[in-house]
């Protein structure tokens, strides 16, 4: 809910600022066309007119992509023609101008859906309060509309920029090939990556174990006391059950059995049972996404409340894991310290399991906390 709520917010402010430049994109679109008749009218002006022209109508553009691209999340191609821009911009105001209107209806929606609040805090006698509460309900119905049209406008305004800016099909083509080159890449990357620690582990847990082990059972084999080799075998006894947890720890970190016996959801309850901290789980799933996404799921969970429990001095961790607009939503957040590096080997891991299946990987950990990691999946 909180997540629309922002998403809301980021959405009418971009709409705001696009009405605040319609104010100025609407006479420069007429002036524009006035200033296109003349070098009709007069050939031999044509460079001195078009010139300043050209370069108001990229500055407007390129102010309209950045604000597409940080506010509605939308890219755009900047290899787009001077026409296309000029296209782009007499198509453009109208919808700042509709976005204004969506705004101003949103204030008068809120203001006549809080009419009854203020009228029983502020008003000592209400003569007509059924005026009142219609005067409300329609004001929660206008600004149920009007919020819906913010999320319209926005997509209205992304559908016209790509359409009037491109990226055109074959540049599309050819970013969709670099991105699988690079979720390739990333995924060999994270297979070595994660071969090397699982051999990391053998070699300075299980392995030392087991060579602990054999040297027991030799001493014991050589004593001549009884005693003493009715204690070594003890210890070798000990050492052996602390080598088997210890192969079990190596198994569940390449992979849980309980993820295919039981489903995600176990999964991660086993996680928030085996963790130092406390970790509350809300599983808002109505059925377990399908096993690709199910295992990424569960490594960003893991790996987050790993690094959590090592560095962050957090007293909890939240995960969430609900079905997202795309897909699958895992949300992860601590009250620890917060500082955590993105780039750092287990959470630039994380953001290479999530690329190979196509998804988003942010992390958002301030100085002084809380550090929130979220992973978007997309199902199939």
């Amino acid at each position: 809910m909180w997540g629309i709520a922002r998403r809301g917010l980021r959405l009418a402010t971009g709409l705001m600022l696009g009405a605040v430049m319609a104010v100025a994109e609407l006479p420069f679109v007429v002036l524009s066309g006035v200033c296109l008749l003349l070098v009709l009218a007069w050939p031999r002006g044509r460079r001195a007119v078009l010139r300043p022209v050209t370069a108001a109508v990229r500055t407007l553009t390129e102010a309209n992509r950045r604000r597409l691209r940080i506010y509605v999340a939308a890219d755009t191609s900047a290899s787009y023609t001077d026409r296309r821009a000029l296209e782009y911009l007499s198509l453009r105001w109208a919808l700042g101008l509709l976005g204004a209107l969506v705004l101003v209806a949103v204030l008068i929606g809120a203001v006549y859906g809080t009419l009854w609040l203020y009228a029983c805090l502020m008003v000592a006698d209400v003569r007509h309060p059924g005026t009142v509460l219609m005067s409300s309900v329609a004001g929660l119905f206008l600004l149920f509309l009007s919020l819906q049209g913010t999320f319209g406008v926005a997509g209205l305004e992304t559908k016209l920029a790509r359409r009037c800016l491109g990226p055109s099909p074959h540049e599309q083509l050819e970013l969709r090939i670099a991105q699988l080159s690079s979720s390739r890449a990333g995924v060999i990357a994270a297979v070595n990556d994660e071969r090397r620690r699982i051999e990391r582990d053998l070699h300075d847990g299980v392995q030392q174990r087991l060579v602990a082990l054999g040297m027991l059972l030799g001493r014991a084999l050589r004593s001549k006391d009884e005693m003493r080799a009715d204690q070594l075998l003890r210890q070798a006894h000990e050492e052996s059950w602390q080598a088997l947890t210890e192969l079990r720890e190596v198994a569940w970190r390449v992979y849980p059995t309980v993820l295919d016996e039981a489903g995600l959801r176990a999964a991660l309850e086993t996680v928030a049972e085996r963790s130092a901290i406390p970790v509350r789980l809300d599983y808002e799933m109505d059925r377990d996404p399908e096993t690709a996404v199910a295992t990424v799921a569960y490594f960003v969970v893991s790996e987050a409340v790993t690094n959590a429990v090592k560095h962050s001095g957090a007293g909890l961790i939240t995960v969430r894991v609900a079905q997202g607009e795309d897909g699958v939503l895992v949300h992860i957040e601590d009250d620890g310290a917060g500082g955590a590096d993105s780039s750092g080997s287990g959470l630039f891991g994380l953001a290479r399991r999530v690329a190979a299946l196509d998804g988003r990987f942010r992390v958002d950990s301030p100085a002084g906390g809380p550090t929130i990691i979220t992973a978007e999946l997309p199902c199939a």
